[in-house]
């Protein structure tokens, strides 16, 4: 029975199949980011690449289930955390504990690892966070790819919408992490001040490619753009083609800098 469901389903064959990669190679770790517990999991061997994940979601759902963990890793030292308010790291309730303090969770865990810069990939929130980091710490990334987001400007009724938005009841999250999005924003001068390597994925169903990409292009034009066909916000990271776009980026950076 069990082989008869695996030849039919081979969906779930491959997804077992990533369960037990997981398994056997990501080594799974914490440590204190000022006091507040940070899971992650490191699996490859290779240039450093951070993933953060969205709002809502985890390093294993965003990152591991889709395979995007499996393929980086074949070339790359991939770090995919749980967020704080997220998985297995703690959840603050503390209005102050979110927000830019997330982009400092990535920082404290690349001194955790010593790894003085990385390639970092960031989906949806991931991607506000990674933008930040880009203007706060750009010292500390050498590529960022940014999924399902661009460019939460500073000031914007976006931003102000985040500052008063309600959280999911069902959600383990606190409201805090979704209120503390609004200080993740962004300034049109610190975009333009951004030196380092950005490429945009988005799906072309997604409302935050008007609301986020778009606004970004007349600013930097140089940032690549990758319109995925018939994805929308939620299901765009399970198409094959994301994953694709991602590895196409770190090999343009390894040509670019081979180093």
């Amino acid at each position: 029975m069990g082989s008869f469901i695996m030849k039919k389903f081979p969906a779930l064959r491959a997804c077992l199949a990533l369960t037990v990669f997981g398994a056997l190679s990501a080594a799974a770790d914490e440590f204190s980011s000022n006091g507040v517990k940070i899971h992650y999991t490191i699996v490859g061997k290779g240039r450093p690449v951070i993933l953060i994940h969205g709002l809502y979601s985890s390093a294993k759902i965003n990152w591991e289930m889709p395979g995007i963990t499996a393929e980086l890793a074949k070339q790359f030292q991939v770090i995919a955390l749980d967020n704080r308010g997220h998985g297995q790291s703690d959840k603050p309730e503390a209005e102050d504990a979110y927000g830019v303090a997330m982009v400092e969770d990535i920082v404290r865990l690349m001194d955790h690892l010593r790894i003085p810069k990385a390639h970092v990939v960031g989906y949806s929130m991931g991607g506000m966070i990674a933008m930040k980091l880009l203007t706060l710490h750009p010292g500390r990334v050498n590529l960022a790819v940014l999924g399902g987001m661009g460019w939460l400007k500073a000031g914007s009724p976006m931003q102000r919408f985040c500052e008063m938005a309600r959280g999911r009841a069902n959600s383990k999250t606190p409201v805090a992490c979704l209120h503390g999005l609004a200080r993740l924003a962004v300034t049109e001068a610190e975009v333009k001040a951004v030196r380092v390597p950005v490429v945009l994925i988005v799906g072309d169903r997604d409302p935050c490619r008007r609301m986020y990409v778009e606004p970004l292009r007349p600013i930097r034009p140089d940032w690549p753009v990758h319109i995925i066909p018939g994805a929308g916000h939620l299901t765009c990271i399970m198409k094959p083609e994301f994953k694709t776009q991602v590895k196409l980026a770190m090999d343009r950076d390894r040509s670019a800098n081979p180093k």
